[in-house]
């Protein structure tokens, strides 16, 4: 089992940064794949980064690509999400989920744990 808490959204100008945290309890957090995905209102929820367990391959939504960073520290079991340049489409509900398997997952449904989100807003 594994529980996500996300936390680090906020309000922030266009072309401001955010750092986003997502904390997970239990002891195999390095057995899990970590994804990030957001939910814009009246949107679908859409894959943003991905990391694998070992942390050396990660993936992204082109859109974010040069602006956005994946990265985790498996000794204090948390998946970051720096975003950089952040414009008003990157409004959205943030969540973290969790996949026990060494590949990246774009679609949502192969993630068995998520955590509550956080909510980012950028203001034109």
């Amino acid at each position: 089992q594994l529980q996500l808490v996300e936390s680090g959204g906020g309000l922030v100008q266009a072309g401001g940064s955010l750092r986003l945290s997502c904390a997970a309890s239990g002891r195999t957090f390095s057995s899990y794949t970590m994804g990030w995905f957001r939910q814009a209102p009246g949107k679908e929820r859409e894959f943003v980064a991905g990391i694998r367990w070992t942390g050396g391959s990660t993936y992204y939504k082109d859109s974010v690509k040069g602006r956005f960073t994946i990265f985790r520290d498996n000794a204090k079991n948390t998946v970051y999400l720096q975003m950089n340049s952040l414009e008003p489409e990157d409004t959205a509900v943030y969540y973290c989920a969790a996949v026990r398997q060494s590949y990246i997952y774009v679609t949502q449904g192969e993630y068995g744990y998520w955590g509550q989100g956080t909510q980012v807003t950028v203001s034109s």
